[in-house]
């Protein structure tokens, strides 16, 4: 477990920091990524971005959806739908008032409204949806995005 967590924080350590952090030998290291990556544990790797801090337009958001599950296969079939769409990023089986959370992204807002105007709400399955647009994001995957150092150009209005 020591040896995800590390991986999960920081997936560009070396074999050789690996086996100093965990008290492996370099071997054992490799050997065990070599495990987790065949029996589908360590599903991909990859850096968090600040899209903010880059010219590229990115707007993402958070979409709630109950759905009718099919009769036989539950929440798999439109489950395997959704993640089809290359715009959606997450898909989760919730509790509560909804039955699937989504994290979409695309350029503009207006993208991500007519996402879920074509594409999701026509689904036969889907039967409401509730879009969140994300205005800021704080910290992602336990990675601090947003620091004291970065600069808000919103205005504050006090009453």
């Amino acid at each position: 477990m020591k040896l995800l967590r590390l991986l999960e924080e920081n997936s560009r350590l070396s074999t050789e920091q690996l086996a100093t952090l965990t008290g492996m030998s370099p071997e054992e290291v490799a050997g065990e990524i070599d495990r987790y990556e065949r029996e589908g544990i360590i599903r991909s790797y990859g850096a968090i971005i600040d899209w903010e801090k880059t010219e590229r337009n990115y707007v993402s958001a958070l979409i709630e959806l109950k759905v009718s599950p099919k009769r036989d296969y539950g929440f798999e079939e439109i489950a395997k739908t959704i993640m089809e769409f290359p715009e959606v990023e997450t898909v989760y089986l919730m509790s509560g008032g909804y039955d699937l959370a989504l994290t979409v992204s695309g350029e503009s807002f207006r993208d991500i409204a007519m996402f879920v105007a074509h594409r999701l709400s026509p689904l036969d399955s889907v039967l409401s949806t509730a879009t969140h647009f994300v205005l800021r994001r704080y910290k992602e995957r336990g990675v601090v995005i947003c620091s004291e150092d970065d600069n808000d150009e919103r205005e504050v209005t006090m009453l």
